[in-house]
């Protein structure tokens, strides 16, 4: 069974998913960053680590926001 994501950011085609991991020391948080693409003649979306200049603005965004959501549930914690 594939493990849920703890949260997910999405801002048009780049998506950061945070993913939760109990340890001894406590919960820890890490981040993925993924552009999202449709192939042509395809129906499937796909992901992609790779990002394009037009992109990179945004996926500072969402890793930003990505930051804060990871600090405040450590915040909460």
């Amino acid at each position: 069974m594939a493990k849920k994501s703890a949260h997910e950011i999405r801002i048009g085609r780049i998506k950061a998913v945070i993913w939760e991991n109990e340890t001894s020391a406590g919960t820890r948080h890490n981040v993925q960053i993924q552009r999202l693409y449709r192939p042509e003649g395809s129906e499937e979306w796909q992901t992609s680590d790779s990002f394009g200049r037009d992109d990179l603005l945004i996926v500072a965004k969402v890793a930003d926001l990505a930051h804060s959501w990871v600090y405040d549930q450590r915040k909460s914690s």
